[in-house]
């Protein structure tokens, strides 16, 4: 099992917390995130690994 990261480390929101938002809520962008788990809200540091995320899922 893949060890859980910290994307945002000014919110403390881990990965596995975004990827959870994004397929239980649908989200599809990077404020959608920011809004749910207050992820990269802060100093916008974490919004490129956000989007990454965020391709992974949707993508599939």
């Amino acid at each position: 099992m893949e060890k859980d990261i910290i994307i945002c480390t000014c919110e403390e929101v881990y990965k596995s917390t975004i990827v959870k938002a994004i397929k239980d809520k649908g989200l599809k962008t990077v404020e959608a995130v920011g809004e749910e788990t207050g992820a990269g809200t802060v100093c916008g540091q974490c919004q490129d690994d956000i989007q990454k995320i965020l391709d992974e899922i949707n993508n599939k």
